[in-house]
């Protein structure tokens, strides 16, 4: 089951599993069977390409039929569990008593009743498939209107003053060196590469504004272009040429020829392309055919939020989160505001009532940027009341809180989430389970994903185990869950899940009603019907709100 497809990969195998089996079913009941194979396997490619969009840009309609189809297929997975259970029945210990031996003659002859009773359940879900495909043509609306156009909350990264930020000069000018050290240590030729990776709202774009800022003035031409994860190439290179200084009257030219225009125009020039924002390897392999080694030299710096894909395009240079000091000044400027620059200390030197809580919101964000600054835009309309900053420490990662920060926040961390495989989103959402800060075990989560049905092998002889450790590790590469390594040996033993990154994954949950959480902290109500349950007591980070 996942949140994506809901139960329906696993339903599809126990349907074929009950037309193999010697279940000795009705025609009338294959032939139901067969029918509602055909009709979930549509219905799966339809989820899977309403998943493929971010949540708001899914028209209405659409997110109502994929949750009505997702719960359907719950429920039913639940009856033909039911019927497999009955009819195979509980496994037998090895000294039968007469109690269970007149128990296994009473169950087979009631298997003729279970069958009829499957006959006419397989009748009402194929009734229930049939209504909820026809209200979704009955109800379809389509006026032709355009949806709003949505501004990426990454682009202010690009534009906004040095002076603003904290602790970034201390890693622009460590990048800038490291650029112009290994200028004298590679031949020109080969040039520079530096990819700048690391955890989503960490800094990387604004890192890469101000290197690029402090340092173009010293190539022949120089470029700033962001990819994405829809990146229209065609649209990325005529950006390159118009930054680069190339004007090309014919608009009309396809790929392979900008490829070539923008090759010869660099093919004598010492220049400095930043290409932000990569999450495919082989979209960077692309543009990289457009910037060629040259006799002259060069520097290329990328951003990505993947270590793969950072250690191919090379030079990868690991973002670090900001220190304890400078979360807090960037903490108290955000909140109290810049005021006389003389006075530096007077006015980021919160009141000491509000130390203790401030330093539990620092740990919170573990020193990334985006984290702080989105607590900052929370804490600044509240009175500088340690109580009331106490109850917006104790919102985040819940997924409740509902401020327009928030938002951009988990917009710019859904990025990760909606470029995930399908697979790997049911994993992900799953930790939600988990409360913050906890050490998760590796092996006994990969265990726990192999009993949800998370993993499936599709080839034969391949073990569950390790293909769940793939999935661990690829959430890892791609910096969504923190490793934890064993001190004997170094190895990672199990994970954490940055606090940031869980309030985004109990959100998604929430409204999907994947996994309901019930903690001492209140919140909303559970849903009707309960899928997963975790009972939470967080006492421990709730003990200041408890103690009024």
């Amino acid at each position: 089951m996942e949140i994506v497809t809901g139960a329906i990969p696993s339903l599809l195998h126990k349907l074929g599993e009950l037309l193999v089996g010697e279940y000795n079913l009705q025609k009338e009941v294959k032939g139901g069977i067969i029918f509602l194979q055909a009709e979930l396997e549509s219905m799966q490619g339809a989820l899977e390409k309403i998943s493929r969009t971010p949540a708001d840009k899914i028209d209405d309609q659409d997110k109502i039929w994929a949750r009505k189809v997702r719960e359907m297929s719950y429920d039913i997975e639940d009856n033909i569990d039911k019927f497999i259970m009955q009819c195979k029945g509980w496994k037998t210990t090895e000294q039968h008593s007469f109690k269970e031996a007149i128990a296994r003659t009473l169950k087979w002859f009631r298997q003729p009743k279970i069958r009829r009773k499957i006959a006419t359940e397989i009748r009402g879900i194929k009734s229930c498939v049939i209504e909820v495909h026809e209200r979704r043509s009955r109800y379809e609306v389509s006026l032709g209107v355009d949806k709003p156009v949505t501004v990426d909350p990454r682009l202010f990264a690009q534009y906004t003053e040095v002076k603003e930020l904290v602790g970034i000069g201390e890693a622009r000018d460590e990048l800038i060196n490291k650029i112009f050290i290994e200028e004298n240590e590679v031949p020109l030729k080969q040039g520079r590469i530096v990819s700048i990776v690391g955890f989503g709202g960490l800094g990387k774009t604004t890192l890469a504004t101000a290197v690029y800022k402090k340092i173009r003035a010293q190539f022949d031409c120089y470029a700033f272009v962001s990819v994405s994860q829809t990146p229209d190439l065609k649209k990325l290179y005529n950006d390159l040429l118009y930054d680069l200084g190339k004007s090309i009257n014919d608009e009309a030219l396809g790929e392979r020829r900008l490829i070539e225009v923008l090759r010869e125009f660099l093919a004598d020039k010492r220049y400095f392309v930043v290409v932000d924002d990569v999450w495919d390897i082989s979209v960077w392999k692309m543009i990289r055919c457009a910037l060629p080694d040259n006799d002259v030299g060069y520097t290329i710096i990328t951003t990505t939020r993947i270590s793969h894909v950072a250690e191919q395009a090379g030079g990868a240079y690991n973002m670090k989160p900001l220190s304890l000091n400078n979360s807090r000044k960037l903490l108290y400027r955000r909140i109290f505001g810049n005021g006389n620059k003389d006075n530096n200390e007077a006015e980021e030197k919160c009141h000491e009532e509000l130390d203790e809580v401030s330093d539990r919101i620092l740990k919170k964000c573990a020193g990334v940027p985006l984290a702080i600054i989105t607590m900052a835009s929370l804490l600044a309309c509240k009175a500088r009341d340690k109580m009331e900053w106490y109850e917006v420490y104790n919102s985040v990662g819940t997924g409740l809180e509902n401020n327009l920060d928030v938002e951009n926040m988990r917009k710019i961390l859904s990025f990760s989430y909606y470029e995930l495989p399908c697979h790997l989103r049911a994993c992900l959402l799953y930790l939600s389970m988990f409360p913050e800060d906890y050490k998760i075990g590796k092996d006994r989560l990969i265990r726990m994903w192999i009993g949800e049905g998370f993993i499936q092998c599709e080839k034969a002889g391949k073990s569950l185990f390790k293909l769940g450790e793939s999935y661990f590790n690829e959430l890892i590469n791609r910096s969504m869950i923190q490793p934890i390594h064993n001190s004997r040996d170094d190895m990672i033993s199990s994970c954490r899940v940055h606090d940031m990154v869980l309030d985004l994954i109990r959100s998604l949950s929430s409204k999907e009603n994947f996994v309901t959480v019930v903690s001492n902290m209140g919140g909303t109500s559970p849903p009707n019907t309960i899928r997963r349950l975790s009972l939470q007591n967080c006492q421990e980070s709730h003990v200041m709100a408890q103690a009024t």
